[in-house]
């Protein structure tokens, strides 16, 4: 398993109160959180800026439990992920963005049957978000490396070589850990949209 020496090292000074280390933590990785926060939040600036600055400050309370086994900023934007998450669901809003769909015929299906909202009834445009939050919700609840596979894949666009330089793993290692990480993101979709099926049909019952 690969060890991030220089994160590991910069990690040491910052929970020794070295204020110039907190400078660099929060220089190098603020604009970089913005952006990744950015895409996920509809490019909204303001709220983009916000779960940066809540995701550096959430981190620098948790540095104790930062073990080097993935790179510093891999670990920071799983926090921010999580808080972007957070983020939409405090403001009733789920990002529209749809990975993973040509790996997963059933979730392809799924999306591209509600692709015409003009044409939606009230109960198809529901499905559809729920769908589409179902989705992002299933890769928030991936670990941190899975998750972060798959969005540098499916969502980022580089390539397997990319990743693994990225991860510091070989081709074939990184190759079987997005098999690993698509067949744990299919596991947690397929379990939700079972209970959302589950859900309907109780309600048409009813």
């Amino acid at each position: 398993m690969a060890v991030y020496l220089e994160d590991k090292r910069l990690v040491k000074r910052l929970l020794k109160g070295d204020e110039r280390a907190f400078d660099r933590f929060f220089d190098e990785n603020f604009a970089r959180l913005y952006r990744f926060a950015l895409t996920r939040l509809a490019d909204d600036p303001d709220a983009a800026r916000e779960v940066a600055q809540v995701s550096l400050g959430k981190a620098a309370r948790k540095l104790h439990t930062y073990k080097a086994e993935a790179a510093l900023f891999t670990w920071l934007c799983a926090i921010c992920r999580n808080e972007t998450s957070d983020w939409l669901a405090s403001q009733g809003r789920y990002r529209d963005h749809i990975v993973l769909t040509e790996d997963f015929p059933d979730v392809r299906a799924a999306v591209d049957s509600f692709q015409v909202p003009e044409q939606m009834s009230p109960d198809r445009h529901y499905r559809r978000v729920e769908l589409l939050r179902l989705i992002q919700v299933a890769l928030d609840q991936l670990p941190p490396k899975y998750g972060d596979i798959l969005e540098w894949k499916y969502i980022e666009g580089h390539s397997i070589l990319e990743i693994s330089e990225r991860m510091n793993l070989g081709t074939e290692a990184t190759q079987s850990l997005l098999a690993r990480a698509k067949r744990a993101f299919a596991d947690v979709y397929t379990s939700m949209t079972d209970g959302l099926d589950r859900h309907e049909s109780e309600l048409v019952k009813s």
